[in-house]
C-alpha cells in the first residue's frame, strides 16, 4: 500500500497521535502545528475578513483556538464562540484556550456576523452523535447565509469512519485534517460536505503507519509493468467476453474493445449464433467465436491461453446466463462477473460464492452497482451501514474481490484490504460506463497475470475515471471512453 493513500479510520488516528507523542512528539506542539496549519490553508485561499471560530469543547476546539490566535496576529479580526466557558476546558486545550487571552462568546443562542468566515473547531471524526441543538442551529444558519466555512479534521456533524451525516451536518468549503485522510473524506456524501480536502504535515512521523497497519487507502494510480521489448500478441493475454443474444450485443462489444484498448493482446467475443451477424458488422480487430450454450462456452474456454473471461454485460437475466457463468468460473480463467451474470444468481448466491471458492488462487472481480449488490448480499443491503464495510463483508462472503460502483466505487478484498476511488466524474453516469468498466479490469488480468485481482481491479477503476476525465463532460457517452484510455495509460 502506498503510505501516502492511507486512509485512517478515528480509532487509528487516535493510535497515530499516541504514538507520535511516545516517539518524543508533544502533544502541545502537534496542537499548535495542526492550528496553525488551518490559518495558513485560510490565508492562501481568502482575504482578510472577520473570523468566527466554533470552538468545541475538546481538541478540536484546542485547534481552532490556534487557528484563531494566528489569524489574530495576521491582523484578521476574530471572534471565538465556544461550547464551554473558559475555565471548563481541560487538558491541552485549556493551555490553547489560555494562550489566546481573551474571554470567548457562548456559542447558545450566538448569531452569526454579516460576511464573516467560519472555521468549524466544534468537534472531529470520532463524533458518534447528532450534533447539539446550538451547534445544529449555526449549521443551518451557516448554509442559509452561505458563508465560507473551514472545518478542522472533518465538518462537524460527520462521521468519519462511515462519511455519513448524524443528522445536521455543517456543509464545507475547505476541510483542513492532519497526518492522513479518513474514511469519512472520500465516502460520498461525507466528501461533498467536505469541500476540497487538504492534508497538513502536523510532526506524526511516517514510521507510525508500520504498526497501525491501515487496511483501506485512496485509489490511485497504478504501477502497470511496462511490456517487453520481446512481447507479442500471445505474451500479452487473451481476454474473453461473453455477448448476450441478436438484440443484446452492444454492451459486451464496449467491454471487449475496452480490453482491447488496456492491453490484452488478443481479445475474443464469444457470440451465440443468431448474433454472429450483428456483431460481426461492428467488428475489426476483436475476434469472433460462436457459442450457443454453456458447454460450447466450456469447450472454448479450455484453450489456457484465454486466461481471462467477462461474463455479464447484457447478457440475460436467467438459466442460460447462469450455466454460462458456471463454465467460466469452472474454466480455471480469471473470471469478472458483472450486470445479469450477478442477478442471475439472486436467488442461489451460495451456488456461486462455492464456485467462486473451488479456486482461491485464480482472481475472480464481481462489479455490481448498489442494485445488483442488493440482490446478491440482501442482508447487506442497508446503505446506512457504511459502504466500505458492506463491501469487505461481501468480499469475505464471496472469496472475490469487491467493485462496489459509484461516485465513490469502493473495491475491497477478501482480506480486508480496500479501496476508495475519489476520481470518478459525474459524466461517468451514462448507460455503457459500467460495461466499459468490466472490460478495462478483464482485459488488465489477462494482461497482467501474475497481479493480483484486487489490484488489478484497483487499477481498472482508476484508469476508466482517468479516461472520463480526459474527455469534455457535457454529451460524454459509453463509446468515447475506450478511445480514451491509450491517452491515460500513455501518463
Amino acid at each position: 500500500m502506498n503510505p501516502s493513500r492511507a486512509l485512517l479510520t478515528p480509532a487509528e488516528m487516535y493510535r497515530a497521535d499516541a504514538l507520535a507523542v511516545k516517539a518524543g512528539v508533544p502533544p502541545l506542539t502537534l496542537m499548535e502545528n495542526a492550528g496553525r496549519a488551518v490559518a495558513g490553508e485560510i490565508v492562501r485561499r481568502f482575504g482578510a475578513r472577520p473570523v468566527t471560530v466554533l470552538a468545541g469543547p475538546g481538541n478540536n476546539g484546542g485547534d481552532g483556538f490556534v487557528a484563531a490566535r494566528y489569524l489574530r496576529g495576521w491582523g484578521w479580526p476574530v471572534d471565538i464562540l465556544s461550547f464551554c466557558r473558559m475555565k471548563e476546558y481541560r487538558g491541552d486545550a485549556a493551555h490553547m484556550a489560555a494562550l489566546w487571552g481573551a474571554e470567548s462568546k457562548p456559542l447558545s443562542g450566538a448569531k452569526l456576523r454579516e460576511n464573516t468566515l467560519i472555521i468549524d473547531a466544534l468537534f472531529g471524526a470520532g463524533l458518534s452523535k447528532p450534533l447539539p441543538p446550538e451547534a445544529m442551529a449555526l449549521a443551518r444558519e451557516a448554509a442559509r447565509m452561505r458563508f465560507p466555512v473551514v472545518a478542522i479534521d472533518v465538518p462537524s456533524g460527520l462521521d468519519g469512519a462511515t462519511g455519513k451525516p448524524l443528522g445536521d451536518c455543517f456543509q464545507a468549503d475547505l476541510t483542513v485534517t492532519f497526518f492522513r485522510k479518513k474514511p469519512g473524506h472520500v465516502l460520498a456524501p461525507g466528501r461533498f460536505f467536505c469541500g476540497e480536502t487538504v492534508v497538513a504535515d502536523i510532526g506524526i512521523p511516517a514510521s507510525v503507519l508500520a504498526e497501525i497497519d491501515p487496511k483501506t487507502r485512496e485509489n490511485g494510480p497504478p504501477e502497470l509493468k511496462k511490456r517487453s521489448q520481446r512481447a507479442h500478441k500471445y505474451t500479452s493475454g487473451h481476454a474473453v467476453i461473453v455477448s448476450g443474444d441478436a438484440t443484446h450485443t452492444g454492451a459486451a462489444r464496449l467491454a471487449a474493445m475496452a480490453a482491447l484498448r488496456i492491453g490484452a493482446g488478443l481479445v475474443t467475443l464469444v457470440s451465440p449464433a443468431n448474433a454472429l451477424i450483428t456483431n460481426a458488422s461492428h467488428l475489426t480487430a476483436i475476434m469472433l467465436s460462436e457459442a450457443d450454450d454453456a458447454p460450447a462456452l466450456a469447450r472454448l474456454l479450455q484453450d489456457r491461453r484465454k486466461n481471462a473471461v467477462c461474463v455479464g454485460p447484457a447478457a440475460g437475466v436467467g438459466e442460460k446466463t447462469a450455466e454460462k457463468t458456471i463454465a467460466c468460473l469452472e474454466s480455471g480463467a480469471a473470471v469478472v462477473l458483472d450486470a445479469d451474470a450477478l442477478t442471475s444468481f439472486a436467488e442461489t448466491p451460495n451456488v456461486l460464492f462455492k464456485l467462486i471458492s473451488k479456486h482461491p488462487h485464480r482472481g475472480v472481480v464481481l462489479t455490481p452497482h448498489e442494485g445488483e449488490f442488493a440482490r446478491l448480499f440482501k442482508d447487506l443491503a442497508d446503505e446506512s451501514e457504511s459502504k466500505l464495510e458492506r463491501a469487505r463483508k461481501a468480499a469475505e462472503r464471496s472469496g472475490a474481490v469487491m467493485v462496489l460502483k459509484g461516485s465513490d466505487t469502493v473495491i475491497a478484498a477478501p482480506d480486508g484490504l480496500a479501496a476508495v476511488n475519489t476520481n470518478a466524474p459525474p459524466s461517468l453516469a451514462t448507460a455503457g460506463s459500467g460495461d466499459v468498466l468490466a472490460g478495462i479490469i478483464t482485459g488488465l488480468l489477462a494482461c497482467e497475470p501474475e497481479s493480483s485481482a484486487f489490484e488489478m481491479a484497483c487499477a481498472g477503476v482508476w484508469i476508466h475515471g482517468q479516461a472520463a476525465r480526459r474527455l469534455p463532460s457535457a454529451g460524454l457517452i459509453a463509446e468515447d471512453l475506450p478511445a480514451a484510455i491509450p491517452a491515460v495509460l500513455s501518463q
